[in-house]
């Protein structure tokens, strides 16, 4: 960019583009009173902090009824934590104890939190929002309002410690210019939310909330840089790259391909109904990605076959005849279910979820193929099934033949294990196509938790070792004649999605917003130069190295627009 600013701030870029704007910072936690009045009535005071909590999950749901799936998904599994039996009858040994009401829900949700985080995986990520349903409850006990955004009169740039999703899920993207959060990290709530909304977000930004009240901020959503009183020159240049990419990227249409002509399908990530009748307007070649959770995550009962063929036919009809690859059932006990409980994990991310806990409960994955097929059947779309968490040929030939059993005629398996990477000759022999789910994969190579905002040098998708795993995997792909797609938040980064075609990516997956600049990166490149970056990428002694090298390398049209 031209010019410079005062100050420059480093965190990661997570949804890309360029804002400018006052800031307007987040309030801190609503904390109860330091000398807030023991307890002497433990059960009438129980009984109202019970209303406290039922509060915040009524407020959650009815933000959830005006947001879309994605949203919607997370703000339902919040409310679920308010009505969680287990907080409530912390809460009441806090009470029993001696402490206040709102001291007795601040010492509850700690003790969840911290065993939260030492569970590390899916409950490390809802720290965040567990912690925002004990302000949410410290504040209705109080009677004062919630935490949140304040009201925006123009166009600002919002700072916060982290963003919970009852507050990134309401968002107004006309007010909202852009985000920066000194928590978070890659996969957060705010960096998938923000990357669905179109809004540019920077998270792990260390020195945010030390940002003067009335200082004016450029970020960059791409490179995780936020500038701090940036200088005029500054301004303009930002300005003029964002003319420049809106103007480039107004031709980037049709369907995916390197200059040459090699095709490279662009597909959407979604989450539910909603969002696919959004990405199905867009110019998209289908779905990569259709997360199913929602299905299963807030009912109180396995989904009946009718009830889930309803939801399936009506995510497939925006689609045409254009592709869907249907994910199956990713939860376990780091996801659970309360008709499938395994019971507690020491390490949720590396025990029995996704396929696992289909074999386990392999009625729960028959009655959703079942479903899946029945909707495919009334619908034009070209169905594809694949499983999560596959580990070996076994658990793919399994998941293989239960899907051919139910009359769908392609199974795919995620490759987010490395030894499905290392083996994926083998693992692809009985399926149709894998999809490398590149953030767990990320985790499981570096043994790094993606939920640690500290390490995530370590899980940046850039790690040549991750390359190297990507690459083994797509070598198996080449081998067997079977595509490989990818998934992961690693597709939408339009630099890195050129390596990845160069190691033998087919197929690319991400958030609709995404797709523009992505189809624009391929169409201006040849895949022997996609080759050639990849190469470049691999060869690069850091995560750091690998970017700069192909950044360097890369079509510097490309390079001026991100």
């Amino acid at each position: 960019m031209a010019g410079e600013s005062s100050e420059t701030l480093r965190g990661i870029g997570v949804s890309g583009g360029t804002a400018y704007g006052p800031v307007v910072k987040v309030a801190p936690a609503v904390r109860p009173p330091r000398n807030e009045p023991a307890t002497t009535d433990p059960d009438a005071a129980l009984a109202r902090v019970k209303v406290a909590y039922e509060k915040v999950a009524a407020d959650l749901e009815a933000r959830a009824s005006r947001s879309d799936d994605t949203a919607q998904q997370i703000l339902k599994a919040t409310a679920l934590i308010a009505r969680d039996k287990g907080l409530h009858k912390a809460t009441g040994k806090q009470l029993a104890a001696g402490l206040g009401p709102a001291s007795a829900v601040d010492a509850a949700i700690e003790e969840y939190a911290a065993q939260f985080e030492a569970l590390g995986g899916y409950f490390a990520e809802r720290v965040t929002d567990l912690r925002d349903v004990g302000a949410r409850a410290i504040a209705a006990v109080l009677g004062v309002p919630a935490p949140g955004i304040p009201d925006l009169a123009a166009p600002s740039i919002v700072l916060a410690h982290d963003l919970a999703p009852a507050e990134t899920a309401t968002l107004d993207p006309a007010l909202v210019a852009g985000i920066v959060t000194e928590a978070g990290g890659r996969t957060s709530h705010t960096a998938i939310l923000a990357a669905q909304m179109g809004i540019p977000a920077v998270v792990h930004c260390g020195g945010v909330l030390d940002i003067p009240a009335d200082a004016m901020v450029a970020l960059d959503g791409d490179t995780g840089q936020v500038s701090i009183d940036p200088s005029a020159d500054f301004v303009t240049g930002m300005t003029q790259r964002r003319e420049r990419r809106t103007a480039a990227l107004a031709s980037s249409v049709g369907p995916g391909r390197t200059s040459d002509d090699h095709p490279v399908a662009l597909l959407a990530n979604i989450g539910g109904v909603e969002d696919a009748v959004a990405a199905g307007a867009q110019d998209l070649e289908g779905v990569g990605l259709f997360r199913t959770e929602f299905v299963f995550l807030s009912a109180t009962s396995a989904p009946t076959v009718e009830e889930q063929t309803s939801i399936y036919r009506a995510v497939f009809e925006p689609f045409g005849g254009r592709k869907v690859v249907v994910r199956t059932l990713d939860a376990g006990a780091d996801k659970p279910l309360s008709f499938a409980d395994l019971g507690p994990e020491e390490n949720p991310a590396l025990g029995r979820r996704g396929l696992r806990l289909s074999a386990l409960h392999p009625d729960l994955l028959d009655t959703q193929l079942a479903a899946v097929a029945a909707a495919a059947q009334v619908t034009r779309a070209d169905v594809q099934v694949m499983a999560p968490m596959v580990a070996t040929a076994e658990e793919a030939a399994w998941f293989a033949r239960r899907v051919r059993e139910h009359g769908l005629p392609k199974a795919g398996v995620m490759i987010e294990v490395p030894a499905a990477a290392l083996r994926s000759r083998q693992v692809l022999a009985d399926v149709d196509f894998a999809s490398l789910g590149t953030n767990d994969l990320a985790q499981y190579t570096m043994a790094a938790d993606r939920m640690q905002g500290d390490l995530a040098d370590l899980l940046d998708p850039w790690q040549p070792a991750v390359l190297d795993i990507i690459a083994a995997a797509c070598e198996g792909g080449q081998d067997t004649g079977k595509p490989i797609g990818v998934c992961g938040e690693a597709g939408g980064d339009p630099l890195l999605a050129l390596v990845l075609v160069g190691l033998g990516v087919a197929s690319l997956s991400m958030a609709p917003s995404k797709v523009p600049v992505v189809r624009y990166a391929l169409g201006r490149h040849t895949l022997a130069q996609c080759r050639h970056l990849a190469a470049l990428a691999r060869q690069a002694r850091t995560a750091a190295d690998a970017r700069a090298a192909v950044r360097h390398a890369a079509d510097q049209d490309v390079v001026q627009i991100l």
